[in-house]
């Protein structure tokens, strides 16, 4: 498994692949925080195979704190 933290002026990306050839596994999956033109922020969650485009859904919020609050229920959700 890789795991790539990226910090940039305008946007902060966590992106993970995990490979195991034996199970013919090779998958990525990006989470992508970013600031809007109208000053939003956006939550960019991509996955998929690698080499492929995958699949990507955009979330975007007024601010950081309802973007805080959604991940929150994202995560209590996943498990």
């Amino acid at each position: 498994m890789t795991i790539l933290w990226i910090v940039s002026d305008r946007s902060t990306s966590f992106h993970v692949t995990r490979c195991d050839p034996d199970r013919n596994m090779a998958r990525f999956y990006s989470l992508t925080i970013q600031e809007t033109l109208f000053g939003e922020v956006s939550l960019i969650r991509s996955w998929g195979r690698i080499g492929t485009k995958g699949q990507q859904k955009v979330d975007t919020f007024p601010g950081h704190r309802n973007l805080n609050l959604a991940v929150n229920l994202y995560g209590d959700n996943a498990g």
